[in-house]
């Protein structure tokens, strides 16, 4: 008996079906395609920097080969800007991603009296980058200067509670101003150095006696031991330098270094000689880190940033204006005007951050958390920042130009300033009238418009009014 007629058809067309799937099920599963491992990230501090400190952002007398072809082989930011004009609140607002009028730590002196060691440390439900990149799988260093907490009995705002796997370096800022200190910490250890530093406070500030080993020589070595430690898997390393910082409590020459190198037959001052070898050994430095980079076969699979914490300073004996260490802005370290807060900013990616591109958008300190979260496929947490990835892969943020950047000082009484676009209000010192500049046409802010555009003033002085909230342990004082 033969089959009905729509059987047979159907037999037909059920037959390669099963004849191919029995095929396909004696051939090998296909490999399944291995997850994108997320890029290494070095991002790289000085300390007093200024943005026309190096040779790609205008220096013409001080060398940086090896950070003029970082440029060269990545982004240079000219609207970059740092949290806050001193070290410790810039390192909050990186690390946090809150700006000074919401951050943990505002300034670098509390404003209240006595001193209140909280106002100066993180505490634990603050979340830093290390803590966002964790479930991500990287392993995170801080080495450098942490300036963002204690340590002693009552400890607190330590690098390892806040999510880093290891330390190495200075945890308190002020003990940071001795280059030849007598110890530094490894994670929570003291680590005693041969250095003698007589006349040492309880934080091991100072000046050395016999200068026997300066601190970014272990800095450079304890940074390269980790690359090669943790090149197998993601990697964060916060390289937070000294240089060119001053030692205050040296006078009057407190740029310590061990070596003047090529400009020690320059005729110019001695400070300047040392501190153009300072800016130099940063180069140096850099260089060494990417040459290891090449050589473990990790520089595509790395972005390097390279910054300051805040603009230029005249201690120690330097004159910032020898070097024109503020290109061409007003205000140097410890001013809310341009000089104090715009920084070099170079990010290299290779295969996603087109060379030798310059980018002039405005974005800041608060944008890397979000930014690191979006690079690692980690949810952004709140924040005031926006990831600035499209930046550093070299597309637009149009929407960048209608937020305002915030910033806030209370050294000598409160004062503030915030940029939206081109716009920027400043207010210089505590107590005086709120200046108005337009940075598209006057980068150097000599021309103060509050008079001639009163609905700005108004409108980016609601900007400031919206973006500070107080905080107990930095009260708002009037100017005396």
């Amino acid at each position: 008996m033969k089959p009905a007629a729509p059987f047979r058809c159907f037999a037909s067309f059920l037959l390669p079906l099963l004849t191919l799937s029995l095929l396909r099920a004696a051939e090998p599963p296909a490999p399944v395609e291995p997850t994108a491992r997320p890029p290494n990230i070095i991002f790289i501090m000085a300390d007093d920097l200024g943005y026309g400190d190096l040779g790609c952002y205008g220096q013409t007398k001080i060398k940086t080969p090896h950070l003029d072809q970082l440029a060269v082989d990545g982004i240079r930011f000219t609207s970059a800007y740092a949290g806050a004009p001193v070290c410790a609140p810039a390192r909050c607002v990186l690390l946090t991603g809150r700006h000074t009028g919401h951050g943990r730590v505002r300034g670098n002196l509390p404003s209240d009296r006595p001193r209140n060691p909280l106002a100066v440390a993180l505490q634990p439900d603050d979340l830093t980058l290390a803590q966002v990149l964790k479930p991500a799988g990287y392993t995170s260093a801080a080495i450098g200067k942490w300036g963002l907490g204690n340590p002693g009995p009552e400890a607190s705002g330590l690098p390892l509670r806040q999510g880093f796997d290891y330390f190495f370096g200075y945890v308190n800022q002020t003990h940071a101003h001795n280059s030849y200190p007598s110890f530094l910490w490894r994670n929570e250890e003291k680590v005693p150095l041969p250095n003698i530093v007589p006349d040492e406070g309880p934080l091991g500030t100072g000046v050395s006696s016999n200068m026997a080993v300066h601190s970014q020589d272990l800095f450079i070595a304890e940074a390269l031991k980790f690359i090669r430690a943790e090149r197998a898997r993601p990697f964060f390393l916060y390289f937070a330098l000294t240089l060119p910082h001053a030692n205050d409590e040296s006078e009057p020459l407190g740029l310590e270094i061990p070596s003047l190198g090529e400009y020690a037959d320059r005729d110019w001052p001695e400070a300047a000689k040392r501190y153009a070898a300072m800016v130099t050994r940063i180069d140096t430095d850099v260089g060494r880190i990417l040459a290891l980079l090449d050589e473990l076969h990790l520089a595509d699979d790395t972005i390097v940033v390279f910054t300051s914490d805040n603009g230029p300073h005249h201690e120690g004996g330097n004159d910032p204006a020898f070097f024109t260490s503020a290109g061409p802005f007003r205000g140097l370290k410890r001013d809310l005007y341009e000089g104090g807060i715009r920084e070099p900013m170079i990010v290299r990616w290779p295969g996603h951050a087109p060379a030798g591109r310059t980018d002039d958008t405005p974005w800041y300190f608060a944008d890397v958390l979000p930014t690191f979260a979006d690079l690692a496929g980690q949810p952004t947490p709140p924040s005031d920042g926006v990831s600035v990835r499209p930046l550093w892969e070299g597309r637009p943020q149009a929407a960048l130009a209608d937020r305002p950047l915030y910033w806030e000082f209370y050294e000598g009484g409160f004062h503030q300033a915030a940029r939206r676009g081109p716009w920027k209000i400043v207010q210089p010192k505590a107590g005086a009238p709120f200046e108005l500049y337009d940075l598209r046409t006057d980068p150097g802010e000599t021309h103060n418009l509050a008079a001639a555009q009163p609905a700005v003033l108004a409108s980016l002085e609601a900007d400031l009014r919206a973006s500070h909230a107080d905080s107990p342990a930095w009260p708002v004082h009037p100017p005396k």
